[in-house]
């Protein structure tokens, strides 16, 4: 099977982009179409509403954090899993960081590299013939990027739906739908973003909903006619070395941020998931060879984490003897303790000597670049790696663990050595993405 796809994005952030994405995809879902969905960009949460949209796992695909080669391995693999492949952007289609032409992050990169049409979720609150002005300065950007048809977002009624699109109309390009204003069609957010898709109770009706607006509001025949083959080939091009043959990995609530391409890639090269959920008091299997702390909500979880013996004796008896990596709420999991929202301090593993605080915020967000100062799982000393940080949590107390690594920003900036280890055990905020 190969594919043919579109990217739904818009002019910034809270345009509607992930309403309307879900929308198209459970709705072409519905008419038995096989649709894979994927996120532009570093993010946990959207994919794994796209995966209970479509029915097939979610995806991330960036152009900053990710080789070409990868790139083209992963939409090639999507594509042949697939008959629709929906690519949703993240921000603002042509938003990321200056730097390497191509590998900026931005959703553009994406589709100037695989040729994909663009359609322009525009919210239009505020604003009617004006919306054509914002339509036209897009369409003629960047010549490598298709404008290819706009779904206008939040209109009020009939005349604003027809004095925006017949505007927009001289342009030449198509108008693909017009939903209305509709305030319970949003999905409740917290301080990373949306509510998990596993803690939303009426999901499915939610998407049912959404999938019923898109039906009504979009022209899906049209939509799928624009979209465009995907021509690149499935080859397996690993973006991070398996850390054992078979890893433990947590996965609840508190434990969901991990990334299925790096999964996937794991299993392809031979490895063993062995999943399991220290929220349930669950220890890693000790068949395993490795345990993974993924990032997550810990900070919300903390009393609970912190009276869960199973799990804690568990973990410091592997560290024992086989190496442990926590991601950021994994991090912070390996750490003394957690202090929440309300300023009460949790004990947590102890495996590391720093505290961390999520009542005391300091938001960290953006891409980073790290080389490992010592062999772990994320590879031998030297190993480099591309990634983001995004976390609000501060560390209160450093302790005085070994640094894991070197880290700089997403243009090369050093911002210095981060993260920690001691003995088997390791942990840093950053969230590897692929090797560099």
């Amino acid at each position: 099977m190969t594919a043919r796809g579109f990217i739904i994005a818009a002019p910034r952030s809270g345009s509607g982009k992930t309403t309307v994405t879900l929308g198209v995809v459970a709705a072409l879902a519905r008419r038995g179409i096989a649709v894979r969905a994927v996120k532009s960009g570093p993010d946990y949460i959207d994919p794994a509403f796209h995966a209970a949209a479509t029915g097939q796992p979610g995806l991330n695909l960036d152009s900053f954090a990710m080789p070409p080669a990868l790139i083209d391995a992963l939409a090639g693999e999507a594509a042949a899993q697939a008959e629709i492949v929906v690519i949703e952007a993240s921000m603002g289609l042509f938003d990321g960081i200056m730097g390497e032409p191509g590998r900026t992050g931005a959703a553009a990169d994406l589709a100037g590299r695989l040729g994909l049409p663009v359609v322009l979720v525009l919210d239009i609150s505020g604003q009617s013939q004006s919306a054509a002005a914002v339509v036209r300065g897009f369409a003629t950007h960047d010549p490598e990027v298709r404008i290819a048809g706009v779904i206008l977002n939040k209109v009020a009624s009939e005349r604003h739906r027809a004095q925006a699109s017949e505007a927009i109309g001289r342009l030449g390009i198509q108008i693909l739908g017009s939903l209305p204003r509709d305030a319970t069609m949003s999905l409740p957010e917290r301080h990373l973003g949306l509510v998990q898709a596993q803690e939303h109770g009426g999901l499915g009706e939610h998407l049912a909903r959404l999938a019923g607006l898109a039906q009504a509001h979009v022209d899906l025949e049209a939509l799928v006619a624009l979209a465009a083959p995907i021509t690149c080939n499935a080859i397996d091009f690993p973006a991070l070395a398996p850390p054992g043959q078979r890893i433990a990995l947590a996965r609840d609530v508190a434990f969901s941020f991990v990334y299925e391409h790096l999964i996937a890639g794991w299993r392809r090269a031979g490895a063993e998931i062995m999943p399991f959920s220290p929220l349930a008091d669950e220890a890693p299997d000790a068949s395993c060879d490795a345990c993974w702390l993924p990032g997550g909500y810990p900070e919300l979880h903390g009393g609970r984490l912190a009276a869960v013996s199973r799990f804690l004796d568990g973990v410091r008896d592997f560290a024992q003897t086989r190496p442990v990596h926590g991601e950021c709420g994994g991090f912070m999991v390996l750490g003394a303790a957690i202090e929440d929202a309300e300023g009460v301090s949790h004990p947590m593993l102890g495996l590391l000597g720093h505290a961390t605080s999520f009542a005391r915020r300091k938001l960290n967000l953006g891409y980073r670049r790290a080389v490992t100062l010592a062999a772990s799982p994320l590879g031998p000393v030297g190993t480099g790696l591309r990634g983001h940080e995004f976390h609000y949590a501060s560390v209160t107390s450093s302790g005085d663990d070994a640094p894991l690594v070197a880290l700089s920003d997403g243009q090369g900036k050093e911002i210095g050595p981060a993260g920690a280890r001691r003995g088997h055990v390791s942990g840093t905020f950053f969230h590897a993405i692929a090797l560099e």
